[in-house]
């Protein structure tokens, strides 16, 4: 199963870095927000995902907020400390961009949004997409064909989706 425009964000928990360190964040505490972005990568310290993808949303996160977005989260299968220091590295934290861990790629995997490049060591990790979801239900997805491309699920066409 693949997302779709319409459907239902699925019951999911996410791991993340606070102030206090390591914590969880659910599919319903995003729902609970209104309006949000998610954008999904294959992972942190990748090259799509460090030169285009992240720093897309970095650049638009002010407008996307003018437009209503309430929260950013950028999603990978990568642990907490690893994103933290990734998104930090390129200026999330700044931008006030949410790093979501998909804990052993459960969300991704689930609903269908995964793949495996063994020759790249990459197993099981997300697809490159970006969706909004308002209220718990998504209203725009852009799913790119190939993972090492960032035009379809990049800031400026959400922004511009909006």
């Amino acid at each position: 199963m693949a997302f779709n425009v319409g459907d239902t964000l699925p019951e999911a928990t996410f791991g993340t870095m606070g102030a206090e360190g390591p914590g969880t964040l659910s599919s319903a505490d995003i729902a609970a927000l209104g309006k949000a972005v998610i954008f999904a990568l294959p992972g942190a310290y990748t090259g799509t995902c460090s030169t285009a993808h992240f720093p897309s949303f970095v650049r638009t996160a002010d407008a996307l907020r003018e437009k209503g977005v309430e929260a950013i989260y950028c999603l990978s299968n990568n642990d907490v400390f690893t994103l933290k220091a990734w998104g930090d590295s390129l200026g999330g934290d700044a931008a006030g961009i949410t790093m979501l861990a998909d804990i052993g790629g459960a969300f991704s995997k689930g609903a269908g949004m995964s793949f495996t490049a063994e020759p790249l060591n990459l197993i099981d990790r997300s697809l490159r997409y970006a969706m909004v979801v308002e209220s718990g239900k998504i209203t725009m997805i852009n799913v790119e064909d190939n993972p090492g491309v960032c035009d379809l699920s990049a800031g400026e066409a959400v922004l511009e989706a909006l």
